[in-house]
């Protein structure tokens, strides 16, 4: 059973799921996600953890504060934290897909006493996302939509025939593959309709200005600066549904050499949305790593 709260934390109101008591593991969605994206998974960890997915700021019943500049990476690591320090908790699990992933490689690399293990689903280390931004044409064409998300007509465009661009990319294949049904087409469609909820999200692109090389901008940028530290010193998985047509599997060359304790599981014909494609598979890989690192 589900138990939907809120805390209030670092300047924002957090809406957030629960399940279960115990060891915290945080379940961190990306764009154009919600919450919701964890309904399969909240209770199969709840079994044997306090389970929580939040709706990360901008999105969905979470405060949606008016700056772009209060989309930084630095201010989406701290309401992870603080969120966790309020539910009781110094020391978390950290799960995490697509944008959430970017904000869960960050905060493990700036903070790694604050996690006990990470998992990350189909989201690039920064560091290895600009490499690819800078010299993969594949990378770069894949990621051009980020540079209209990042600009004034995406708003206009996203919201069009009913948020069809957001459906298309999220919902449409899920819905004649039978992952998805009516009432979570439902679902997504009131979450993005909520009030300040697509430019909440958006800011985040805006944010980080992150995207291809362009003619106006020629630096590739990633979640952060490259300058910065990329190491991780945690324990971490990585799964990846290999047919990914947003981020080539070439962010997977060479992460050995940012993750020194680094799992990588790889599912052949999982997509971008591998978590609601293969919910078992990827809880299955979960669960594996959690118990044998333990253990080490």
């Amino acid at each position: 059973m589900l138990k939907h709260e809120y805390a209030d934390v670092n300047g924002v109101r957090l809406h957030y799921a629960r399940a279960g008591e115990g060891k915290l593991i945080l379940f961190v969605h990306g764009f154009p996600e919600f919450w919701y994206a964890w309904k399969d998974l909240l209770p199969e960890f709840g079994r044997d953890h306090l389970a929580v997915a939040p709706d990360m700021r901008g999105y969905n019943l979470s405060s949606k504060p008016p700056a772009v500049d209060d989309y930084a990476v630095p201010l989406l690591i701290d309401d992870l934290r603080a969120l966790a320090k309020s539910l009781g908790h110094e020391k978390f699990i950290l799960v995490a897909h697509d944008w959430g992933g970017g904000v869960a490689w960050s905060l493990a690399i700036h903070h790694p006493e604050c996690l006990e293990k990470l998992v990350i689903i189909n989201a690039p280390h920064p560091a290895i996302f600009e490499r690819e931004l800078a010299r993969n044409p594949e990378q770069q064409a894949a990621s051009q939509y980020t540079l209209l998300f990042r600009s004034s007509k995406a708003e206009e465009v996203l919201t069009a025939n009913n948020y069809q661009y957001l459906a298309d990319a999220v919902l449409t294949r899920g819905l004649k593959k039978g992952h998805f049904n009516e009432e979570d087409r439902q679902a997504y469609l009131t979450a993005w309709s909520q009030p300040g909820a697509l430019t909440g999200s958006l800011n985040w692109y805006r944010a980080a200005k992150i995207g291809p090389p362009t003619s106006k901008d020629p630096q590739a940028r990633s979640f952060e600066p490259s300058a910065g530290p990329s190491r991780v010193e945690v324990p971490t998985l990585v799964i990846w549904g290999d047919k990914d047509r947003a981020l080539m599997k070439e962010n997977l060359d060479g992460l050995d050499q940012y993750v020194p304790d680094l799992t990588v599981r790889r599912i052949a014909d999982g997509t971008h949305w591998v978590i609601h494609e293969y919910p078992e598979v990827v809880s299955g890989h979960i669960r594996e790593f959690l118990k044998r690192s333990s253990l080490e």
